[in-house]
């Protein structure tokens, strides 16, 4: 039955291409939000599959690869301090700061701990009443809830000894910031399924009518993302920039509500920074002033650090779509899994990492011209 399964599966996906082929009548550029699909894309070939009209890029989806290096650096900064327990999840270890990562600090000495939920750092906190216990909370929408709950408990539970050194960030405001650049090649968008089921798609509509984009909700599947790219084609074709839900199985317009309200609790909305795309308004989260005692920023007084990019890294243009990551002069050279400038190379959902690890090593041509977007008035 499984391999009953694959072979329909992939039947259906040759159907869906053929529909796109057929469709297509001229240059589109078509942006995917979220890490997670952009390795979906590259490890089932889908771009491979796809008229030669229709490109796809590769957007700021990887929570790891737009966390800013001086929150590395801060991160690294309160590791270093004597009685500190520094939590993260394993996925940051890595990440390179100016000089070092997480996972050098451990070796060096640093109590860096590796936890599957911000609750097992609250645990260790309370196990550890001696000690000044500090999450590392980064992520978009679809963390943020556990963080928001993490926080709202240890204020609850009395722990004086429990921070958070956050970097959350939301998807529509760099989508809005991606479309407002000069420079911007990209007419619709693949947006995120697990974020979306979180805080639904509402705040889509307005973005799709302002700057004249298609944009549809898709999952993760190779079969979900061609479905997604069949509909943003096809709106794309008519001229209609209108939002789509193809992930209805797991999204609903108003999303989580519940979620939603534990995330006005805790967190207020901020500018906040983004690896290769620099500061961006009301574009992320921080503690409210009720919770501020916990922002381990403020805490430990970091929040001076500042660092530099290093000039060879072209991390930043891959996650505005303007370059792929094998167009980067560094990449697989100077820039690899065991020696990436960048985090968009080690993140296990970064562009970079996916291109060198399934053999994309060949430098694109230059891209078609696309058309006009939808909005013919803009």
């Amino acid at each position: 039955m499984k391999y009953l399964a694959a072979f329909r599966n992939g039947e259906l996906a040759q159907r869906l291409a053929e529909e796109i082929r057929r469709m297509v009548t001229r240059p589109w550029v078509i942006m995917e939000v979220c890490g997670g699909q952009t390795h979906a894309i590259i490890r089932n070939g889908i771009d491979q599959m796809l008229p030669a009209e229709v490109e796809l890029v590769h957007g700021p989806g990887c929570p790891v690869c737009v966390t800013p290096l001086e929150t590395i650096d801060r991160a690294l900064a309160i590791a270093a301090l004597p009685r500190v327990i520094c939590c993260s999840f394993g996925d940051m270890l890595r990440v390179p700061g100016s000089q070092k990562d997480l996972l050098r600090a451990r070796s060096e000495g640093c109590d860096v701990r590796v936890v599957y939920s911000p609750l097992d750092a609250v645990q260790i906190a309370r196990d550890n009443p001696n000690r000044e216990v500090v999450f590392f909370g980064i992520g978009f929408e679809t963390t943020a809830p556990a963080n928001a709950m993490a926080v709202h408990l240890a204020r609850r539970l009395g722990l004086r000894n429990f921070s958070m050194l956050i970097s959350h960030v939301l998807v529509p405001p760099a989508i809005e910031a991606i479309l407002q650049s000069p420079s911007n090649r990209v007419q619709a968008f693949l947006a995120a399924g697990h974020v979306c089921s979180v805080m639904g798609y509402w705040q889509y509509p307005p973005l799709a009518e302002r700057y004249g984009v298609p944009i549809v909700i898709t999952g993760f599947e190779p079969l979900d993302l061609l479905d997604g790219i069949r509909r943003a084609v096809r709106l794309l074709e008519a001229g209609t920039p209108h939002v789509e839900n193809a992930y209805a199985r797991a999204v609903s317009f108003e999303g989580n509500v519940a979620a939603q309200q534990m995330l006005a609790e805790v967190f207020e909305p901020c500018d906040r920074a983004w690896r290769g795309l620099g500061v961006i308004p009301n574009s992320g989260w921080r503690l409210r002033p009720a919770y501020r005692d916990f922002d381990a920023e403020y805490r430990f007084d970091i929040g001076h650090i500042a660092t530099q990019e290093p000039a060879v890294c072209r991390s930043g243009e891959v996650l505005q779509g303007k370059i792929k990551p094998n167009q980067c002069p560094a990449f697989g050279t100077l820039c690899t899994p065991r020696t990436p400038l960048g985090a968009t190379m080690v993140s296990s959902e970064g562009a970079c990492a996916a291109y060198y690890n399934f053999g994309r090593f060949a430098s694109t041509s230059a891209p078609a011209q696309p058309a006009r977007t939808c909005n013919h008035g803009n």
